[in-house]
């Protein structure tokens, strides 16, 4: 059965639903943030010399970074369902999603949270990470236009990969313009998948995370 090491309003949040789209057992060995700093517990180190999540353990597989999980648990378990075949039209589609998530997508994201949080202290970058933010999510509705999924008319691993991004970016407030975005989001949390992650993920909210650094 695959270990989930799953820390509470993470990514691996995203790694429990895509498990349940898969319909793949599964066990989590949770982990809680600090109450004041947020950060990941110490405990994480002995998993990854990191010290993040999500880490998975299939058979003799570890494997950290969540771009990788999902990459590699769909197509292992979701060939053709939450990913297409390595010479499917679709399938550099489906790859740049997959990576643009993080490669791309997350340093506005993560800059307009830390430049939010650091309050003065980062000041001087706010307008110019705020832009960079919004050409990404004009660029996402705009693409959203085309088709309910970033694949299609179905869910892909690459929607699972997006949802972390855009959940943030909803939970900085920076999504309200973006009537697509907004309803990609209530259509995946609608899902029953993703709903029986949560319950069994525990507590997923991304405010938790938004409050001033102290």
């Amino acid at each position: 059965m695959i270990e989930v090491h799953h820390l509470n309003n993470s990514r691996s949040q995203r790694i429990l639903w895509l498990l349940e789209e898969l319909s793949e057992p599964y066990s989590i060995i949770p982990y809680a943030r600090d109450a004041k700093t947020v950060l990941a517990p110490d405990s994480l180190r002995a998993v990854h010399p990191l010290g993040k999540s999500p880490v998975i353990q299939d058979g003799d597989v570890v494997l950290p970074e969540s771009g990788a999980i999902v990459e590699y648990l769909a197509d292992r378990y979701g060939a053709r369902r939450l990913a297409p075949e390595a010479d499917a039209v679709e399938r550099p589609r489906y790859l740049y999603w997959l990576h643009y998530a993080e490669g791309s997508l997350m340093n506005p994201v993560l800059l307009t949270f830390y430049s939010a949080r650091f309050g003065e202290a980062m000041a001087p970058m706010r307008a110019r990470v705020r832009s960079q933010l919004a050409l990404h999510l004009d660029f996402i509705e705009a693409e959203l236009g085309k088709s309910p999924f970033f694949l299609g008319d179905s869910l892909s691993a690459a929607d699972v990969q997006m949802s972390f991004p855009l959940e943030m970016s909803a939970a900085l407030g920076a999504t309200e313009n973006y009537p697509r975005i907004t309803n990609f989001l209530d259509r995946i949390h609608d899902r029953p998948a993703y709903k029986t992650a949560l319950e069994k993920g525990g507590r997923y909210d991304m405010s938790g995370i938004m409050k001033p650094a102290t």
